[in-house]
């Protein structure tokens, strides 16, 4: 079983190939550039690599937010083709489950995978193992960074947290959890592809056609036009 993985939902550029339980390729990159012109050639490079033709894939696996709102809306896009045109399985995964198994699956607690979403919000969750099995303790949401980590202080349970915009809220994570607060290392802030795959291996393909993105808020843009008209009635 031959699952393509695509992750373009942030600034970290994902294409994995995996075969059973043998990951045959992965392509990760974290730079500021246009996904919408590199994804296509990126696919179309890693099954060159593996000796794979598009026919020989048997489901795709599309990271489907939260995220950056034009590049959740690239991948999923491309991957709804490509399960239409070659006619097999479509699944959507969590942009921050993605995140959160790669740090989760070994540390005996939970972890809070991040993104940024500007004004001091922050897109984030919270995770765990438990009985080998990969679990959602709270939902994905969209809040401010202080507030959440107001509400995991309650808790007094050390908290893992994962993510390329760390930097951004870190000080105040810090300020409000202390040592309660952990912090993945670098090299695991990218939100890999392999595990993309790995997590949709066993769901159940979705109804391509009407598949859509997790935005968790409506685009900056669509907001404001929606309030701009509200104002109007």
């Amino acid at each position: 079983m031959k699952i393509l993985a695509i992750d373009t939902s942030n600034y970290a550029l994902g294409i994995a190939v995996i075969d059973g339980e043998k990951v045959i390729g992965e392509y990760i990159t974290n730079v500021k550039k246009n996904h919408s012109i590199r994804v296509m050639p990126s696919i179309e490079r890693l099954l060159l690599d593996c000796d794979l033709k598009p026919a020989d894939l048997t489901k795709i696996v599309v990271a489907k937010g939260p995220g950056s709102y034009t590049g959740v809306r690239i991948g999923v896009t491309i991957a709804k083709t490509l399960a239409w045109t070659l006619n097999i399985p479509l699944v959507g995964v969590s942009s921050l489950a993605i995140l959160a198994s790669s740090v989760g699956r070994y540390y005996q607690g939970s972890v809070s995978p991040l993104f940024d979403a500007r004004r001091g919000q922050i897109y984030t969750g919270l995770y765990r193992y438990e009985d080998a099995k990969f679990t959602t303790s709270v939902e994905d949401q969209i809040l401010l960074a202080k507030d959440w980590a107001a509400q995991l202080k309650e808790s007094s349970e050390p908290i893992l947290f994962v993510g390329n915009d760390l930097p951004l809220h870190k000080s105040t994570l810090t300020d409000i959890l202390g040592s309660q607060a952990l912090f993945a290392e670098i090299t695991e802030h990218n939100p890999r592809p392999a595990e993309l795959a790995l997590l949709g291996t066993d769901m159940e393909g979705e109804e391509i056609h009407s598949f859509v993105p997790n935005y968790i808020r409506l685009a900056e843009a669509e907001s404001k036009w929606l309030e701009a008209n509200k104002l109007k009635d």
